[in-house]
């Protein structure tokens, strides 16, 4: 017989909503490299703002795969 773990449904730890913030400021990161990066023509910031996506897409991967393993 296997036993279920059910989720709890308390209040989110400080962790939990230190977490929620940092994904939303990624997010936030995300778009605003994506705007630059499509009002820019001068190849070394066309050059810039591919990194700073890149860095933005992989901080807010990070912070979901993250925070998803806090909800099993």
């Amino acid at each position: 017989m296997k036993h279920v773990q059910l989720k709890k449904h308390l209040a989110p730890s400080e962790e939990e909503r230190n977490l929620r913030r940092e994904i939303e400021r990624s997010k936030t990161a995300i778009d605003a490299a994506r705007n630059h990066f499509e009002q820019v023509v001068d190849p070394t910031l066309i050059d810039c703002y591919i990194y700073e996506l890149n860095a933005a897409q992989l901080r807010y991967q990070f912070l979901l795969r993250r925070f998803k393993s806090r909800e099993v």
